[in-house]
């Protein structure tokens, strides 16, 4: 087996409730996910269960993302934090960014987060439609050194990457830019975006993540084709493994995951390896 990194910091995990039927409607309604298993994403996930799911990897720290629909995910990231230093996590907090009329409204639920020590940076809450916010809010983010998450598919992620020319603020590109199948059209839309989000700049990043819920699978033959290409594209200084869980773990668990990431990650000297398990997200979300 190849060896596991010294320390890892999760940039990508959901803590939720499903009994909190009102923040998280869609976990009362488990979808079946091929050969997964549906019951392991709609399950309550605290500190506790992903402590003991990612035992033996040294997690030094992880990022929680939101996942509570609409304006819920600004009282998420409120009561996450408020929670966070007797629950021991989590270290960093990206929040959500819910559909607004305005961009001062949209600014003025990003500030309301601000309040929160732990609170990073937003990610949109509302449809797929519209992955880019107005530049005014944007412009926001930056002002206030936090991150854009871009939450989007293949189909868009050029025009995303159009809009968001010229943009200096920092973009972490969500779940190695989410394709739906292994299709060759799919992948061709895949590589053009992922292609021109990378040469954007230094401010964009990836995180490697999020291709169980697409391909139904965290092992290595199903994975490695698009984390390479990503990696290759974006390079290590631009890159972060994370677990989505509980999401992934409904089609392995977190040791296979991760070996999944050590075998894509085994030709790397070992400052490399520090910087796509560890020390990139540490950087980005200042944790």
């Amino acid at each position: 087996m190849t060896a596991r990194p010294t320390r890892v910091v999760d940039a990508h995990v959901h803590l939720w409730d499903p009994e909190r039927t009102e923040w998280y409607p869609y976990l009362s309604r488990p979808q079946a996910h091929g050969s997964g298993d549906p019951s392991r994403m709609s399950r309550r996930f605290d500190v506790d269960t992903y402590r003991a799911e990612s035992a033996g990897w040294n997690v030094e720290k992880f990022v929680n993302v939101a996942a509570a629909t609409g304006r819920h995910s600004v009282e998420e990231t409120i009561e996450l934090d408020r929670e966070a230093p007797g629950a021991g996590g989590p270290d960093a907090i990206v929040g959500g960014l819910p559909p607004t009329e305005t961009a001062a409204e949209a600014v003025g639920l990003i500030d309301r987060q601000m309040a929160a020590p732990r609170f990073r940076g937003v990610r949109p809450m509302g449809g797929l439609d519209r992955p880019i916010p107005d530049a005014g809010v944007l412009g926001a983010l930056h002002e206030r050194s936090l991150v854009f998450e871009l939450m989007t598919h293949p189909d868009q992620l050029r025009s995303a990457a159009t809009q968001l020319s010229g943009y200096e603020g920092l973009v972490v590109v969500e779940h190695t830019g989410w394709p739906r199948s292994d299709s060759a059209e799919e992948r061709a839309l895949w590589r053009t975006g992922i292609d021109a989000l990378a040469g954007l700049g230094d401010n964009v990043l990836c995180k490697l993540s999020g291709l169980a819920m697409s391909f139904g699978s965290v092992q290595l033959d199903a994975l490695a084709p698009w984390l390479e290409y990503a990696l290759e594209a974006f390079g290590v200084d631009r890159c972060m493994f994370a677990s989505n869980f509980p999401v992934d773990s409904v089609h392995g668990t977190f040791d296979e995951l991760y070996a999944t990431f050590c075998a894509v990650a085994a030709g790397l000297d070992d400052e490399s390896r520090d910087k796509l398990f560890a020390a990139n997200a540490e950087r980005v979300y200042r944790c």
